[in-house]
């Protein structure tokens, strides 16, 4: 005999058990096998179905009432993932809300300047208006004059209509068609009633007037006569008016800019090609809102252009916008320097701020230098730089900072440096050291307030530049760091050299700012770049706190030319236009380019434009202010009488030789005469290395051979491969040939000047 595997055997011979084992069985004693007999019941099935089984479950809601829903499980209960009930943390719903509060002062009334450049273009606009229509009053008073005839018909004719009740001639002409006597005898009372009432009140206005216009004619001033006649005229040519005439010209000419909405970011954004938000896009009326494009606050205008905050599709970066920047533009129908998509700080990555100005940046109208007419700069405080896409100045403080710049040749980065060396000159107490690497002079202006300056492409200025970076840590080491540890915490509370030490030149704690243009060539020369390089990291990381900042420039930004501990430890980066993405991120940092900080999206027009991180929280979009050669020279010459009146010019501008150049003063081939006796013809650059390190140590210790023939080439003097045999080894090595040396040292001396 078979069974249900799930009861016991002795089951199927017990009847009563079968009948009542199960609470929610029949309750009935089915003896009857007639089924359909008198006697028989309706029995929901489930009930039959259950009572078959000897040991049935508990309902879910009498055992585990948490896993009414659930599956069933042999031990424990079922804990579900998403909990029901709302945000318990209350605090934290409310800061997530509190993030996303609207701003009670519009954006353009945030800032005193930008609020009074809005009402001083508001104020512009309305007064050229005005200005240009009254110039043109007397055209307009002639098309009222040619337009009256035609008023006076139409008037007539109005008033005609209105008092005979010709409007309703229609309505009655239906009622007649339609012969609807009823309706059209109540349109006809309806009408002599009107006619009755209005032809006594169209006679009173043509009496009145008619007797106004002969009071007028005979007894009124010729000033009040021609004054009605001109309101007259007016009224008339008013009336007179043509559709397709307007009667003013326009004094502001329409261009094709249309308000940004959102069907225009979303068609925009459409236009992409990427798969997601045309996804979203395809299926908005059926996806969750979560799933669509979202506008988070109304699109409004901020400054000279329009803001929108997008939440793009799920799986959709801001990066992904960015990188198709152009095509965004196009969507747009706006030129690529009017359209800047951004990320939002602080949120997620899918965020986007989408800013569409009304011009492109390259051409836009950028404001003059704030420091270009007048004032003093303080190095401690921000400086003006430039110009953000809306209009707004944009200042970073040198003090304390080291800056990068990085761009690809001819696109403004000697131009971005000068603003900064311009302030560095206006404020007295700054000691500028300027190097510009590439010998076209483009900052000579430099030269009227700097301390040391040097323009070139040759040895001796990337010497000079070295043993600039040399004095500088020398500087660091032996004096700033000793003078900041002995200052008593109430005047040095944070170790922090302030404007009031720096001011006092007995502690001798005044800023030095170094800055060298195209310092590519300096880290990758064979003899002075690992030097420089060490030198320039360690300034970077230790002078900003001693008031001893540096300035780079670079138009190849790789390892070579630009070593990885410089590029890792600066702290204010502005990148124009780049080429890739590793370009990209030398300059403005690890990652950048993947979290849509793209110089690379720069276009060639775009001279001046660049990336600026490190000065705000979020990464900015700079134009910096433009200096020609006569701007530059005319602030140079002030300030010049600002270090003259506050008896702080030094060095090259007063004609001194810088301290490191006295206190390093020597004649190399005068050293390698005096090391090299005349019984050695020939000797080997580490040998003469080594005399020359033991003579004078303070300049020569760790020079290398390459270094001494980097030396040696301005004076036109090569060196040569050398043969020795050395413990039966032939050796080869380059070295010096001390007949050259002599020989040059006899030319120089000869055409020394006498007297």
């Amino acid at each position: 005999m078979t069974h249900n595997p799930h009861e016991p055997a002795d089951h199927f011979d017990d009847p009563d058990r079968r009948r009542t084992d199960h609470p929610d069985g029949p309750a009935h004693d089915r003896t009857d096998d007639n089924a359909d007999g008198p006697g028989a019941e309706v029995v929901p099935i489930e009930s039959a179905r259950a009572g078959r089984h000897p040991y049935q479950t508990p309902a879910p809601d009498e055992a585990h009432p948490d896993e009414a829903d659930g599956p069933l499980v042999l031990h424990g209960h079922v804990v579900r993932v998403d909990q029901p009930g709302g945000d318990a943390d209350w605090l934290a719903r409310l800061e997530v809300q509190a993030r996303e509060r609207r701003p009670i002062v519009p954006l353009w009334l945030r800032s005193r300047s930008e609020a009074a450049s809005v009402l001083k273009w508001v104020s512009r606009h309305y007064l050229h208006v005005t200005g240009y229509h009254l110039t043109r009053t007397p055209k307009y008073g002639l098309k009222l004059a040619a337009r009256a005839p035609r008023g006076a018909v139409w008037l007539a004719g109005g008033m005609v209509r209105w008092t005979f009740d010709w409007e309703g001639e229609p309505a009655r002409l239906i009622a007649v068609q339609r012969n609807d006597y009823d309706a059209y005898l109540k349109l006809s009372r309806q009408r002599d009633a009107r006619v009755r009432l209005r032809v006594p009140v169209a006679l009173v206005t043509l009496a009145t007037l008619l007797l106004a216009g002969i009071l007028i004619a005979a007894s009124a001033p010729s000033i009040g006569q021609w004054t009605a006649l001109g309101v007259a005229l007016a009224v008339l040519g008013v009336c007179g008016k043509v559709p397709d005439r307007p009667l003013l010209d326009r004094a502001v000419l329409r261009h094709g800019l249309e308000k940004l909405t959102s069907d225009i970011v979303l068609r925009a954004l459409g236009s992409l090609g990427i798969a997601e938000i045309n996804k979203a896009l395809s299926k908005a009326s059926k996806t969750t809102q979560a799933d669509a494009i979202r506008f988070n606050a109304p699109i409004m205008r901020d400054g000279p252009g329009w803001r929108a905050d997008v939440d793009l599709p799920l799986g959709v970066t801001v990066s992904d916008v960015v990188e198709k920047r152009d095509r965004l533009a196009s969507g747009l129908r706006r030129p690529l320097g009017c359209v800047w998509p951004e990320p939002m700080h602080g949120q997620h990555p899918g965020r986007m701020v989408l800013w569409v100005g009304d011009t492109d940046m390259n051409t836009a109208r950028q404001p003059a230098w704030p420091l270009r007419r007048g004032g003093q700069a303080d190095i401690f405080k921000p400086i003006p730089f430039g110009t953000d896409q809306r209009g707004r100045l944009v200042a970073l403080t040198l003090m304390f900072n080291s800056m990068l710049i990085g761009a690809m040749p001819r696109v403004g980065k000697t131009f971005s440096l000068k603003p900064l060396v311009l302030a560095m000159g206006l404020d007295p107490i700054v000691q500028a050291m300027v190097f510009e690497l590439k010998g076209t002079g483009d900052l000579s202006f430099a030269e009227k307030f700097a301390h040391e300056y040097a323009s070139g492409l040759d040895d001796e200025t990337m010497r000079r530049a070295l043993l600039a970076l040399r004095a500088l840590k020398a500087e660091l080491v032996s004096h700033r760091s000793g003078v900041i540890a002995s200052l008593p915490k109430d005047l040095c509370p944070e170790n922090k050299v302030t404007r009031a030490l720096a001011e006092r030149v007995s502690l001798g704690l005044h800023p030095i700012g170094l800055i060298i243009d195209e310092c590519q060539n300096l880290f990758s020369h064979p003899a002075f770049g690992a030097e420089a390089g060490e030198l320039a990291e360690f300034i970077i990381r230790v002078g900003p706190a001693m008031g001893v900042f540096l300035i780079l420039a670079t138009q190849r930004p790789d390892k070579r030319s630009l070593p990885t501990g410089i590029a890792a430890n600066v702290g204010i980066r502005f990148s124009l236009r780049v080429m890739g993405q590793t370009e990209n991120d030398m300059i403005l940092g690890t990652s950048m380019y993947q979290n849509g900080i793209r110089a690379t999206t720069f276009t060639a027009e775009d001279k001046g434009i660049g990336y600026l991180v490190g000065v705000k929280t979020d990464p900015q979009i700079v134009k910096t202010f433009f200096f020609d050669a006569p701007t530059a020279d005319q602030i140079a010459e002030r300030a010049r009488d600002l270090r003259i009146a506050a008896g702080r010019l030094s060095g090259h501008a007063a004609g001194q030789a810088p301290e490191h150049e006295a206190a390093h003063g020597f004649d190399l081939l005068k050293d390698i005469a005096s090391v090299v006796p005349t019984g050695e013809a020939k000797v080997w650059s580490e040998t003469v290395c080594a005399r020359l390190a033991e003579l004078r140590p303070e300049v020569y210790t760790g020079w290398e051979p390459e270094q001494l023939a980097a030396a040696l080439a301005p004076h036109g003097i090569d060196t040569i491969q050398i043969s020795r045999r050395i413990d039966g080894k032939q050796l080869n090595r380059r070295g010096i040939d001390r007949s050259h040396i002599a020989a040059v040292i006899t030319d120089r001396n000869h055409n020394r000047p006498t007297g």
